[in-house]
């Protein structure tokens, strides 16, 4: 009796699943813990290379990461090739592509797939809390901190629009980090 009640005391203690508590597979195939990015603030993107948004969100992205990255914020792209098979090719061009014409230098995953059955176990989280699933390449999903989801954007939403949402939520961090100086 008491070895139950102490399980259903550690069941209602545990706190509600975010989204880095989930792990997922770089762009170079090791598997990484989304733990790490926890504290800081992300900017989570599906991306593709031969779409019409590919510059303009590129650039822009990469831009957000030069300017924020310093302060507890990450850029992380999540290549796609759902939408139009625009992003068909392997995960060393895919990189190779983005660096050499971007100079990306924000975290990237390996390609998944952001909807459907096969959907990827974080973006599955992305888009049940924020109740917006991709239906496009570079749909942005702002996560908090804490792994919540506080914002979410179409393709036809700029970087540039979304960018005053993000720097509040970092600047609302390095507040707190001085607070706790």
């Amino acid at each position: 009796m008491v070895a139950a009640l102490l399980l259903w005391a550690a069941a209602c203690a545990q706190r509600e699943q975010d989204f880095y508590d989930f792990k997922a597979v770089n762009i170079r195939g090791k598997l990484v813990s989304l733990e790490k990015y926890r504290g800081s603030v992300s900017l989570v993107v599906n991306v593709a290379s031969e779409c019409g948004f590919t510059d303009q969100h590129y650039r822009a992205l990469q831009q957000l990461q030069r300017d924020l990255g310093p302060h507890h914020f990450n850029v992380l792209a999540f290549p796609c090739n759902q939408f139009g098979q625009q992003e068909p090719d392997s995960n060393k061009e895919i990189e190779s592509f983005a660096r050499r014409t971007y100079s990306v230098s924000f975290p990237m995953f390996s390609k998944i797939a952001v909807t459907g059955t096969g959907a990827h176990p974080a973006f599955k989280y992305l888009a049940q809390t924020s109740g917006k699933e991709p239906t496009w390449n570079f749909w942005k999903y702002l996560v908090a901190p804490d792994g919540k989801v506080v914002g979410a954007w179409d393709p036809t939403v700029s970087v540039e629009e979304v960018r005053p949402q993000i720097t509040a939520l970092v600047r609302k961090l390095i507040l707190r980090k001085r607070e706790d100086l």
